[in-house]
């Protein structure tokens, strides 16, 4: 019998053999991140003093350590046995994090902390129902793989999925506090709009979005 890391596993490298597709008919590489920072920020009780939600924001890009740390804080690769900085459901890894931004639509790829690309479009403006999402330099979309949860209904599908994007979110809003960055967690999110601007295929379904970006002066 199988274990749960095994079956993650197994699921992993299948889903990474069908988006080899995706990339090659894109004909664009992987952006590799600078290695995040193994040490820094402010005290937890300091920043979670600072964590709140903003809504406006400076159009000023990420650097791209900053976007580096950023996305290893959100949903990282923490220890040798592959594990996260956010904990997940049944140890089957079901969320993926798409980053849209003005050069296009990346997806992380936690184990060699690298972007691959998606889309070349700037979709930010299309990540949520408010003006501030397409002013933002990031807008991280949190994308759920229901096919991977095969022992429960649509529900609960979306209930888990959405607790584990949930986690990643505080994950975010944490550093953003230490890193003097304004974020603000979203469900005001058309999802089968953004799912299919996203192409995302049958199984797969948005769960939120996260707008990160340094508050307006």
């Amino acid at each position: 019998m199988m274990t749960r890391r095994e079956v993650s596993a197994g699921v992993g490298a299948a889903m990474l053999v069908a988006g080899a597709g995706v990339l090659h008919a894109q004909e664009a590489p992987a952006r590799p991140l600078p290695p995040p920072r193994p040490s820094g920020g402010m005290p937890l009780i300091d920043a979670l003093r600072l964590r709140r939600s903003t809504r406006e924001y400076s159009t000023r890009p990420l650097e791209p350590q900053v976007l580096s740390d950023l996305l290893w804080a959100a949903n990282g690769v923490n220890r040798p046995s592959g594990d996260r900085t956010a904990p997940y459901w049944r140890h089957i890894m079901v969320t993926d994090i798409y980053a849209a931004m003005a050069d296009g639509v990346w997806l992380l790829e936690p184990k060699t902390h690298a972007l691959l690309p998606r889309a070349r479009e700037d979709i930010r403006a299309q990540t949520g129902t408010q003006e501030f999402v397409g002013v933002a330099p990031l807008d991280l979309v949190y994308v759920a793989h229901g096919e991977r949860m095969t022992d429960v209904g649509p529900a609960e599908r979306r209930l888990f999925a959405s607790a584990d994007a949930c986690f990643i979110g505080q994950n975010v809003y944490l550093f953003c506090a230490s890193e003097g960055l304004a974020t603000v967690f979203r469900g005001s999110v058309d999802q089968p709009k953004l799912a299919a601007t996203l192409n995302l295929p049958d199984g797969q379904f948005v769960t939120f979005a996260q707008t990160v970006g340094y508050p307006r002066a």
